[in-house]
C-alpha cells in the first residue's frame, strides 16, 4: 500500500505531536477501480457476495498481511485495479490504497486471494 489517505496523514501528524489520536483496532482491505488521497480506494464493489475483509499484519519494521486475504464473490462483479484499508467493515475511514500488481476480473462466481506477505506497508 503505496499511499496514505488524507485521514491516515491527520491521524500520523497527531501522533508525531503527541497528541494520541485514536488509532484503528482493525483493519480491513477493500478492492476498487481506482484511488485519491482524500478517498482511498474508490469503485469498491456492492453485492454479489462482495465484503471488506480482515487483515492481519506481522513484522517489526515494514508491515506484511500474515494470512491469506479471500474476497468471495457470487457473480460477476467487473475488473478491479486497486486495493485500500479502512478502520470498519463498512462505512468507516480510508487509510491507505495502492495499484495492484495485476488487475483482478470477476467474471463469474470465483474468489480474489492475496497471498500471505503479498499486501505490504512501510514507513517509505
Amino acid at each position: 500500500m503505496s499511499s496514505l489517505t488524507d485521514h491516515a496523514r491527520n491521524l500520523l501528524g497527531r501522533a508525531l505531536c503527541g497528541r494520541n489520536p485514536a488509532l484503528p483496532t482493525n483493519v480491513f482491505l477493500a478492492l476498487g477501480t481506482g484511488g485519491a488521497a482524500p478517498t482511498g480506494v474508490t469503485g469498491e464493489p456492492v453485492g454479489n457476495g462482495y465484503a471488506r475483509q480482515r487483515v492481519t499484519f506481522t513484522g517489526t519494521g515494514a508491515q506484511q498481511n500474515a494470512e491469506a486475504v479471500r474476497f468471495t464473490f457470487t457473480a460477476a462483479a467487473g475488473s478491479f485495479t486497486h486495493a485500500g484499508l479502512f478502520d470498519a467493515a463498512s462505512g468507516g475511514n480510508p487509510l491507505t490504497w495502492s495499484a495492484l500488481a495485476q488487475p483482478a476480473a470477476v467474471t463469474g462466481p470465483g474468489t480474489v486471494t492475496i497471498n500471505p506477505g503479498a499486501l505490504g506497508i512501510n514507513g517509505a
